[in-house]
């Protein structure tokens, strides 16, 4: 059994921060109590927070760690598969590199967890991964698989297949082909005399409901028809990016789909960023929409996570929603909150002890507990 004493936990379903005792073993946390209550069991190793502020590891529901190959250029860059706007074959799982160096830099920046696959050039890029950012090889790692389908809207594939001279050049375009991909998958499904097809069998799982499609959207009118196609075919559906939503806010406060925001730190790069700011972000959330914020690394490198909801408080965003946003947001988004997002029985043991509170001040970990095993100290 191994112990972290006088820990400042904060603790998000109670709104606030807790002088406490957090007891783990084989890498499950088995206990947590106060601070001033005694010391259970047989402690085998006793880490003194010292009274610093504690987390659970954080969450990023939409990266693509792994897949891009820092520094590599051409070579690492295994994120999109460019000749086709159909590819829900790809596996986020067969282009993962965990011995990148951005592992070890988003795991030393507190992020335990994340969502990573396919980028946004294709309409339907590919199956994602909930993956740990600790261990060697990528199969050991996986937390959920596959977790989700990527899809895209707007800018992105029209720009890619625009210049391949290739349908989708247009909004229409990029809708008419998922839906004809969705309908197939229909027909796959029923027909019992089928001829085994790699693309419509990896779109079953969305048919069934056994995971959602990821909807790359930032413009309104595009979050609006991914919602749309969500609703002609009873799929789930989480809305990511979203940086046009406060433009629409009053139409979505009618819709209850998961909202991943960002990123929001960085520059504009093109049109559809144009609205985005951790305003907006703020606005959001205050609205009344539970959010989880996202740094679509390596757009934002994945250490910036805690910055980037940091500057979301500082624009206006509840600090506790914020620290959601970046815990049990995304865990419950991904549908592995049983597993990460808190610090409670039962659930991995993947603890940060923070120098200072990291959503008030620019900061980075003193400790950092993955899987039951001190990695930074």
């Amino acid at each position: 059994m191994k112990l972290i004493r006088n820990a400042l936990l904060m603790n998000c379903k109670r709104k606030k921060c807790e002088l406490s005792n957090i007891y783990f073993e084989n890498g499950i946390i088995t206990e947590v109590t106060r601070a001033d209550e005694k010391i259970n069991g047989v402690i085998n190793e006793i880490i003194d927070a010292n009274g610093l502020y504690v987390t659970p590891g954080l969450i990023d529901a939409h990266t693509h760690l792994g897949l891009s190959g820092d520094s590599q250029g051409f070579e690492g860059r295994d994120y999109n598969e460019l000749n086709d706007p159909i590819t829900p074959e790809m596996r986020a799982i067969d282009g993962i590199n965990p011995q990148d160096i951005t592992f070890k830099e988003a795991l030393h920046g507190g992020v335990t967890t994340v969502g990573t696959g396919p980028g946004s050039a294709n309409v339907i890029g590919g199956q994602y991964a909930c993956i740990k950012t600790y261990g060697d090889r990528v199969d050991k790692m996986i937390v959920k698989f596959p977790m989700a389908m990527k899809v895209a809207f707007g800018e992105n594939p029209k720009r890619v297949y625009n210049e391949k001279n290739k349908t989708p050049i247009t909004r229409m375009g990029i809708a008419a082909l998922l839906r004809e991909t969705l309908e197939k998958t229909k027909e796959y499904m029923n027909d019992p005399n089928r001829k085994y097809n790699i693309k419509l069998e990896a779109m079953i799982p969305v048919l069934k409901r056994e995971i959602p499609l990821k909807a790359h959207c930032h413009r309104g009118d595009d979050i609006l028809t991914a919602i749309r196609i969500a609703k002609e075919f009873n799929l789930k559906l989480t809305l990511e990016h979203v940086t046009g939503i406060t433009d629409i806010l009053s139409e979505i406060q009618e819709e209850d789909y998961p909202l991943l925001v960002g990123p929001t730190f960085g520059s504009r790069t093109k049109i559809e960023l144009k609205p985005k700011s951790f305003e907006n972000v703020a606005k959001l959330s205050n609205s009344g929409k539970d959010i989880a914020i996202i740094t679509d690394a390596p757009v934002v490198p994945l250490e910036y996570l805690a910055l980037s909801a940091g500057l979301a408080v500082e624009a206006g965003m509840n600090e506790w929603k914020a620290l959601e946003a970046i815990t049990i947001n995304p865990a419950k988004y991904m549908e592995v909150d049983e597993r990460v997002g808190s610090i409670e029985v039962g659930k991995d043991a993947d603890i940060v002890i923070w120098k200072k509170n990291p959503l008030l001040n620019i900061t980075s970990p003193k400790v950092i507990i993955a899987g039951g095993e001190i990695v930074l100290n």
